[in-house]
């Protein structure tokens, strides 16, 4: 586990060297040993000093700044028959006997292309992987881009990364969220991408709301399963929300410890109601309050990771950043969140607008197409914060047999109507059903931003400066990167 880069030089120039600087951007990532490899040969050296020292030269180059987060990851890269592979994220269920870049690696050993397809289209799981050939890269990403992987191209070079900043690094501004689900092929003349699994919206299920909660309680309890399977104790992000809680409660049923660790800034009405639900769920909470100068000082080091100037994505990855490094400290290595659960089961508040304004098919297409933006606006933001820590992000409502079971639910068994200040209502049944209180099942939904207190905090602090909280937020962001800031590393 860690990151991967991968490079390939279009003159046949040696890319080695390229891929090693790319490295060095992502030393943050708590790496234990540091990977180079051409189809050929493989070098695993505990830092990037003696990485140089291994002379690989070869214009196509991928790289690995591993960490090991759990007892079987091995250091990568793989050897294959002719080939390399580069593999960052988990398959579920896990191989017992393998560490998961093994289990790819044994798949990847003959028809690559062909086994690469199958990967991506027949196992779950979150991951990015890319194989290095002799005169081309073979790369591929999950169906639902929990894992990050970016991608772009200059006059000589192109590229692919698990951060953006890799990419820029080695003077490739443009640059793209590898589309989940695709296949790609780089050579010379560039990237060819082949979608091998993607989300379909079909006919609506004609379903009764039953039966709906039956087969979203058994989805949601086999995707949690996996997720801990091996694990002896997990943190979860929590709220005290219907979402987080309905995690934490299935996760303690599978024998597990679990911890709940609650983050915000002081004197927030939702401190005691997350104890509250803590209480009901009998599971150890841990309370992480924080003042106006943490969230002023933690700003520059979230839009390091987040590689964005986005005062909404900032305003979330803030408690989140507090969260992953609470647990870091625990010394836990996975933590659980509920990010998905909005977009598939119609959470949003925003969608009650389309619904009075335009009708249900409106609401439908607004709730399939922030589903299609998963990765984009929630997963890769918080899979690269957990990497910062050196902890596992798992998403129990981010499987593919979850997402096609919702896209195509009724939408009253989503949001019942224009009205419903609820909403999500077969997974608060779901909650009922396992035996959830009422008061954490009807909970209403508030966005993290707002009941932490972080984006009022934002806009406190824009408003100190003069500026508005965008304004804001665009000039720590030009700060950080800039004047590259060593406290954001």
């Amino acid at each position: 586990m860690g990151a991967i880069v991968a490079v390939l030089n279009k003159e046949g120039v040696n890319a080695a060297e390229t891929a090693i600087s790319m490295l060095k951007t992502l030393k943050h990532r708590s790496t234990g040993t540091y990977g180079i490899a051409s189809a050929t040969r493989i070098g695993i050296e505990k830092s990037i000093e003696l990485l140089k020292k291994q002379n690989i030269n070869s214009p196509v180059a991928i790289g690995c700044a591993f960490s090991r987060r759990l007892s079987q990851d091995r250091p990568q890269p793989i050897k294959l028959y002719g080939a390399t592979l580069a593999f960052e994220g988990r398959l579920y269920p896990a191989s017992p006997q393998l560490s998961d870049s093994e289990s790819v690696a044994e798949k990847l050993k003959q028809n690559r292309e062909k086994a690469a397809r199958t990967l991506i289209e027949k196992f779950e799981g979150d991951f990015a992987f890319v194989v290095a050939e002799p005169d081309r890269l073979i790369a591929g990403r999950d169906p639902l881009g929990v894992c990050p992987l970016c991608y772009g191209e200059s006059k000589t070079l192109l590229a692919m990364a698990s951060e953006r900043k890799a990419l820029w690094k080695i003077g490739i501004k443009e640059t793209a969220s590898f589309p989940p689900g695709n296949l790609a092929i780089a050579d010379r003349h560039g990237f060819k991408f082949k979608s091998i699994k993607r989300l379909v919206q079909g006919e609506i299920k004609r379903v009764d709301m039953q039966n709906a909660t039956i087969r979203l309680q058994t989805l949601l309890q086999r995707s949690t399963r996996e997720r801990v399977l091996g694990l002896k104790e997990v943190a979860v992000a929590f709220s005290g929300g219907l979402d987080s809680s309905l995690i934490a409660f299935l996760a303690k049923k599978t024998g597990l410890i679990v911890h709940l660790i609650f983050v915000s800034l002081e004197n927030r009405s939702e401190i005691e109601c997350a104890k509250k639900a803590a209480e009901a769920l009998k599971l150890p909470i841990h309370v992480r309050l924080y003042k106006e100068k943490d969230v002023e000082k933690v700003l520059p080091r979230v839009l390091w990771l987040i590689e964005e100037p986005a005062p909404v994505k900032a305003s979330i990855g803030i408690p989140f950043y507090w969260t992953a490094e609470s647990a870091a400290k625990m010394g836990l290595k996975v933590v659980l969140a509920g990010q998905g659960a909005d977009e598939l089961f119609g959470g949003y508040k925003r969608y009650l607008t389309d619904y009075s304004r335009q009708g249900k098919e409106k609401v439908r297409e607004a709730i399939f197409k922030d589903i299609m933006k998963m990765h984009e606006t929630n997963f890769e933001r918080d899979s690269k914060i957990c990497g910062y820590h050196n902890v596992e992000l798992r998403l129990p409502f981010a499987t593919c047999r979850m997402v096609e079971f919702a896209v195509n639910l009724p939408l009253e068994l989503k949001i019942e109507s224009s009205g419903d200040t609820e909403r999500k209502l077969v997974l608060r049944r779901v909650a009922k059903s396992v035996g959830l209180p009422e008061f954490i099942a009807n909970k209403p939904k508030k966005a993290i931003q707002y009941a932490t207190g972080v984006s009022k905090t934002l806009k406190k602090l824009a408003k100190r400066k003069g500026l508005s909280m965008r304004e804001y937020v665009r000039k720590v962001f030009d700060d950080t990167f800039l004047n590259g800031d060593e406290r954001t590393r």
